[in-house]
């Protein structure tokens, strides 16, 4: 088959299943177009797109001005690695380090890569700055996390499906219960070696598990009493998704970008990926002050396409897009919007037990046991009346559209919702 031949949703899905290593278990729906909250199966059927791909499309897809700023910039220069500087990179720094409130940003590509980055500064930080001796760094993380699959990673994941045959694992973790701050005193308190807390202030593919409304506050001040390093990744809840710029800022409203109000709780790093291209390019980035980020020599981390022109040039538009239009107060009205009017059908259903979430990252609590089918089943339904979105744990259905959804277009999806979870009522 020619490149250039239209094939059907089959043909596409057996290429894949074919020639592609089994990794993921999509929906059996075949994408090839997206504007706005809207994507095209290559039949040409339309769905609200309600992943927004992990929310990395928090902007909407193919937002004209990060896709003109890629492609403006990809016609003038691509990569030059970091072995010279490009005319790019230092306005990006200096752009995202006043955006979020950081004297440094260290680039990366990946949700995954700044992660490890992250957790490399950290350990470096509590060998240099803190005297813990070296390959004694411990760091706390929590029971149900995700921060990616890498093997440093799995090693501290209690998903067993992600662990499971790719030991050894890496040491110098601690896994508490999540939400738990009397577990996090107890853990910082129990070694002089803890350099660091990794947390996600929402966990997201645990089933958007949203912790007390005092958890950040409190984890943060513990750390801070300790010397501990409180590191937030919010690599899925940043960037405008929970209603605020970062999961970190609470209640926040502030009109743009952060302005420090007093529900923020600043980050001693702050990890970042996904939206912050808006999901046109990977972007990702590890911000942190200078007493932390200058451990880090030239040598002793990088990458090669970390910091490219074309990443720095998306980014800035990404970041723009969000000030501009207001995503985070939209997020916020829509987010309160969705659980109110879902949480109102939950009453009396008999199907769906719990909606939970902040902004517009939410999931619906099905009443079933993780290894049922009937997410799966009901997600399957959803696709069908045009509209995408997919299970998470078995029972938790996932729902997080582009923030530039209008309201109209909210309560449309909420019928949809409401009237799909009918259909499967005991």
């Amino acid at each position: 088959m020619s490149v250039l031949e239209k094939m059907s949703s089959a043909e596409a899905i057996a290429l894949e299943d074919k020639y592609g290593a089994h990794n993921y278990h999509p929906l059996p729906v075949v994408l090839n177009r997206g504007e706005g909250v809207y994507v095209w199966d290559v039949e040409g059927k339309k769905y609200y797109d309600f992943l927004s791909a992990y929310s990395a499309v928090n902007q909407g897809h193919c937002h004209p001005k990060i896709v003109g700023a890629m492609v403006e910039q990809a016609q003038t220069l691509t990569l030059t690695s970091r072995a010279f500087y490009n005319d790019k990179l230092g306005v990006y720094e200096k752009y995202v380090t006043e955006y979020f409130g950081f004297d440094k940003v260290l680039p990366m590509n990946t949700g995954a890569e700044a992660v490890e980055t992250a957790l490399k500064i950290c350990r470096k930080w509590a060998y240099e700055k803190k005297g813990i001796n070296e390959n004694e760094a411990q760091i706390i993380v929590c029971d149900g996390n995700f921060h990616g699959r890498t093997t440093t990673i799995i090693s501290f994941s209690n998903d067993e499906n992600a662990r499971k045959n790719f030991g050894p694992y890496t040491a110098g973790f601690i896994s508490i219960p999540y939400d738990d701050i009397d577990a996090l005193e107890k853990a910082v308190n129990s070694s002089k070696n803890i350099a660091g807390f990794l947390v996600e202030p929402i966990q997201g593919e645990a089933g958007v598990y949203t912790p007390s409304e005092d958890f950040i506050k409190k984890a943060k001040a513990i750390c801070e009493a300790n010397n501990v390093l409180f590191i937030a990744d919010e690599v899925q809840t940043g960037i405008a998704r929970t209603g605020s710029l970062l999961a970190v800022c609470g209640n926040c409203s502030c009109e743009n970008k952060c302005e420090k109000q007093a529900t923020y709780t600043q980050p001693d790093i702050l990890i970042l990926g996904k939206a912050l291209s808006g999901g046109a390019y990977p972007v990702s980035a590890v911000l942190a002050n200078d007493a932390i980020m200058n451990v880090i020599k030239p040598g002793q981390h990088g990458s090669t396409f970390g910091g490219n022109p074309v990443a720095a040039a998306v980014a800035m538009a990404a970041l723009d897009v969000v000030s501009d239009e207001n995503l985070a107060q939209n997020a916020r009205k829509l987010g309160n919007i969705f659980r109110e009017e879902i949480g109102n059908y939950i009453k009396t259903s008999t199907i769906a037990t719990l909606v939970r979430g902040k902004g517009l990252l939410n999931a619906i609590v099905i009443n079933d046991t993780e290894e049922s089918e009937t997410a799966w089943n009901i997600c399957m339904r959803l696709a069908e009346k045009g509209l995408l979105a997919k299970p998470t744990h078995g029972n938790i259905i996932r729902f997080a559209p582009p923030l530039v959804m209008t309201e109209a277009q909210l309560k449309d999806c909420i019928a949809i919702i409401i009237g799909t979870l009918k259909e499967f009522e005991k």
